[in-house]
């Protein structure tokens, strides 16, 4: 048997090139998912915190959600993506440093929008307790 070489992280590559594509930041307080589509919202590119070797409490960092989105970018531009919107969901540490690293890259960002899901008065809360 053959070992294979382990690298650093891990990526899902689809095999189209984009010129423009959509970059959406999931990011939660545990994890932080950087996922690349098309415009009409087929997956090209997608990594996180733990495919890019952090885990435990060391993948709800900022650090490393700028790692994941290095890493998706790098591998975008590769195939050719010029501009890009940007869609930020969640209320983790990583959103602002995962879209700081997407500025440094050289990207042209034509939108940044925080798609937030928020409730309209929510749930019904459980009934007072009583002692």
């Amino acid at each position: 048997m053959t070992k294979k070489s382990k690298k650093n992280f891990r990526l899902h590559e689809g095999k189209r090139g984009i010129p423009k594509g959509v970059i959406h930041i999931q990011a939660g307080f545990n994890n932080t998912i950087v996922t690349v589509t098309d415009v009409r919202g087929q997956v090209v590119l997608r990594s996180s915190a733990g495919a890019s070797g952090f885990r435990g409490t060391r993948k709800g960092t900022p650090f490393a959600a700028q790692t994941a989105a290095e890493n998706v970018i790098r591998s975008s531009i590769d195939r050719g993506m010029k501009q890009a919107e940007v869609m930020m969901s969640g209320p983790g540490p990583g959103r602002d440093a995962a879209l700081r690293a997407i500025r440094r890259s050289g990207v042209i960002l034509s939108l940044v929008r925080d798609v937030t899901p928020m409730p309209h008065n929510g749930c019904r809360p459980p009934k007072k307790r009583r002692v």
